[in-house]
């Protein structure tokens, strides 16, 4: 997730310090995590689930986002692992594309020359083109131009490798998942671990790859359905950038669902294309909230939305959102905690090092008092810490 995310992109080209030596698959320090997740998990009612769905998860909830992406290429069934080892409650697992043929991908974009080695492969080359997708003129390749068996080629790579150069040593190791080989995955880590796996997939440009005729939600629900896992209790959150995505998701699976907001003066593209003139402004009123409410169970703000910041970076007061959601009988599970120095709030960072961790567990701190019922994070392994160290007060 985190299409509308801001600053992804931030410089820097040193190596950093990894936070723990868990990030390099120290088993007695993952195993520390995992206790303390185990911990906490105990006094919010159980951190896997069970049958409980949401209400079974641990508060606040840890979403590994796109895995554990800050120590390994994103969406790859070794960042889903490594979220796992480090104690995440839920994975990221995955933004969804489909490919010519109609299978269900996991990708940050459709667009894949950031994230794979197809730019190596000199039989693709003839694919790269410039199409326009959501309004914006995008260049590279992209799935829906590629079967599965093509895409299967090739080699996931580290998106953000400025920021991330230790990533790099794990380019072309994996594989790109299939939706259907990360439901078996599920399961297997699901058996081996004695707890149940959560996963929180991402329909990724719906209104898009409907017009192409490969429309999302169905096949989604198709998939679900295949494995059981379209329930209520499902441990299978969806989510999308489009209310109307989530709303064809009410209609066809009972799975918990979230609507994902961008900055309060965006427009999500499904209103864009409809001529609706709402605003995400618009959908966190209360009314707003409320009308979100009668088709899902959440909302993935950006954590902007939670405590804004101002000219300089700094965090400001905390907005009412929190309290409105919950009102509205909603969850929050903001995007995105970063430990990297120019992904956090000014205050917390610790010199100029762009590839330097900062206070990355003062940040978290500061959100989760405003009473955020999860974060999404490229870290588990701050996230659980975090969490820890809050509910200890």
């Amino acid at each position: 997730m985190g299409t509308r995310e801001s600053n992804e992109q931030a410089g820097g080209t040193g190596r950093r310090a990894l936070l723990g030596a868990a990030v390099l698959g120290a088993g007695g320090t993952v195993l520390a995590l995992g206790g303390t997740a185990t911990a906490a998990d105990a006094r919010h009612g159980g951190g896997g689930g069970g049958g409980r769905g949401l209400k079974g998860l641990p508060v606040p909830t840890i979403v590994g986002h796109r895995g554990a992406s800050g120590y390994r290429p994103e969406h790859t069934l070794g960042s889903y692992r490594l979220a796992l080892d480090m104690g995440a409650d839920i994975v990221e697992a995955g933004d969804l594309v489909p490919t010519r043929d109609g299978h269900l991908v996991c990708r940050h974009e459709p667009e894949i020359g950031g994230t794979t080695d197809v730019a190596d492969h000199s039989e693709f080359a003839g694919r790269r083109t410039t199409k326009t997708l959501d309004g914006a003129a995008v260049t590279g390749w992209f799935t829906e131009d590629f079967t599965l068996a093509e895409l299967k080629r090739l080699r996931a790579v580290e998106r953000i490798p400025a920021n991330r150069p230790h990533n790099t040593l794990y380019d072309g190791r994996w594989e790109i998942p299939t939706f259907e080989e990360v439901l078996r995955w599920q399961d297997e880590q699901t058996r081996k671990r004695g707890k149940q796996v959560w996963i929180y997939p991402e329909t990724k440009h719906p209104t898009y790859f409907r017009g192409l005729g490969l429309g999302l939600e169905e096949r989604v629900a198709k998939i679900l359905r295949r494995h059981g896992k379209d329930r209520r209790n499902a441990p299978v959150i969806l989510q999308s950038f489009e209310p109307t995505s989530i709303q064809r998701l009410n209609r066809l699976v009972d799975n918990p669902l979230v609507v994902l907001l961008s900055g309060a003066s965006s427009r999500p593209w499904d209103f864009v294309e409809s001529g609706d003139p709402r605003t995400v402004a618009d959908l966190i009123t209360p009314q707003g909230l409320k009308e979100i409410a009668s088709y899902a169970q959440g909302i993935g703000p950006t954590l902007d939305l939670v405590i804004p910041r101002d000219a300089a970076g700094r965090l400001t007061e905390p907005t009412t959102l929190v309290r409105d959601a919950h009102r509205a009988g909603l969850i929050l599970h903001p995007y995105t905690m970063r430990n990297e120095n120019p992904f956090l709030p000014a205050e917390f960072r610790k010199g100029s090092d762009p590839d330097a961790y900062g206070d990355v567990l003062g940040a978290y701190r500061a959100y989760f008092a405003t009473g955020i019922d999860g974060v999404f994070t490229d870290n588990p392994d701050t996230g659980l810490l975090a969490r820890e160290d809050f509910v200890n007060g």
